[in-house]
């Protein structure tokens, strides 16, 4: 009789305090990106993940972003302020607990209460008044542009509630527990900005990326289980699709699946803008497809050539092969942007399965929409 999986003590209400041991970059110089292989180090935690797994990071705000608000609203960063666990100065309660990298609605409409009347209470009322500009005004700000633009001065007390909490990010992990013992490996891109004048990073890749001197062993985290995105039986083949940082759940698939000797094939679809300098995990793809662990890959380097070439494009090229995986039982996955890859990549399954499946459009996305996503649920998801 087979033993319960026990529940993590560690969850939102209570992350572990990992700590990073490994952060390089998988960009090359010349990059029109900075994204990076991060493995994170799981101690003593007693924390299990499988692969399709997310880990939860509640990242914190790099200490310069804090102190320029602080320098901005003339709040004291020694102010004590009462939370659950007792006192904690301003300084270090913004830096761990709320989200500073974009400017909340309800603190903007603040600072209108508090201008005076004249030219800039006059402008950025007609702002709060237009919804599309309002978002577009919040969209680009955090708290230090609103105040240089409109100086006004806030107490603590008046200006946490103005501010929202950091909430956890959730990062597909790039590992398997079975060839990391102990590791959870992450696939990040670092969004970097600057915005009227000043230099600004997410919130939460900045803070993987570049804040190693806040982490130590204080980077708070948990896993996520996946609903749906699991790995099928050994036998089974798959198909994966995934893009720039979608490719992270299909290294941790692809090592799982080593480890285990699983018997089924899997291909891989990956893409980016340039092969110099873009291909994530190249050579360990490479030593996966000459070991016979990956049983075909097809890249698309949008920039490469004069025309963009996009995943979707190599799976319309191979769109006889495909069909017949699938026709064969292949599981398909699909990790990366929600709005325009996985659109593109759904609207080619439909297409193949019209020109190689000879179905009509009706059936083919009857086809792609129910019997292979709902009925068999042999179409997977992982998108963002």
């Amino acid at each position: 009789m087979s033993t319960p999986t026990t529940p993590s003590v560690h969850n939102r209400a209570n992350p572990f305090k990992a700590r990073i041991t490994e952060n390089y970059s998988l960009t090359s110089e010349g990059s029109a990106k900075d994204t990076r292989h991060i493995v994170v180090h799981l101690g003593e935690s007693g924390i299990t993940y499988h692969p399709g797994d997310s880990l939860a990071v509640i990242p914190r705000n790099f200490p310069q972003t804090v102190d320029d608000l602080l320098a901005a609203s003339g709040l004291d960063p020694a102010a004590m302020v009462e939370q659950p666990t007792g006192p904690v100065a301003l300084r270090d309660l913004l830096i761990t607990q709320y989200s500073l990298n974009r400017v909340s609605k309800k603190f903007v409409k603040a600072v209108l209460e508090r201008l005076p009347e004249g030219e800039k209470k006059t402008q950025l009322a007609e702002i709060v008044g237009n919804d599309e500009a309002f978002d577009d005004y919040v969209f680009t700000r955090d708290y230090t542009d609103v105040l240089i633009e409109y100086p006004v001065k806030f107490t603590a007390q008046e200006f946490l509630p103005l501010a929202n909490k950091i909430a956890p990010r959730l990062y597909s992990i790039a590992s398997s527990p079975k060839a990391h013992p102990g590791e959870v490996h992450l696939t990040v891109a670092v969004v970097v900005y600057t915005t009227h004048g000043r230099k600004k990073y997410g919130l939460a890749s900045g803070f993987l990326g570049h804040g190693q001197e806040m982490h130590k062993d204080e980077m708070p985290v948990y896993i996520q289980p996946t609903k749906h995105f699991h790995m099928p039986a050994h036998d089974a083949n798959i198909i994966m699709v995934g893009p720039g940082t979608g490719i992270a759940p299909f290294r941790a698939f692809l090592e799982h699946r080593d480890v285990e000797g699983a018997t089924g094939k899997n291909w891989l679809f990956f893409g980016d803008q340039k092969k110099a300098t873009d291909f994530l995990y190249e050579k360990e793809f490479a030593a996966m497809l000459e070991k016979g662990t990956l049983t075909r890959l097809d890249t698309a380097f949008s920039r490469d050539q004069a025309h963009k070439v996009y995943v979707q494009d190599r799976m319309h090229e191979n769109g006889a092969e495909l069909w017949k995986w699938l026709k064969e039982g292949a599981y398909f996955y699909v990790c990366g942007d929600a709005k325009r890859m996985a659109r593109d990549v759904h609207q080619k399954l439909i297409d193949i399965a019209q020109e190689h499946g000879g179905l009509s459009p009706e059936a083919a996305k009857e086809y792609i929409e129910v019997t292979l996503s709902k009925t068999e649920k042999r179409y997977l998801k992982d998108v963002y």
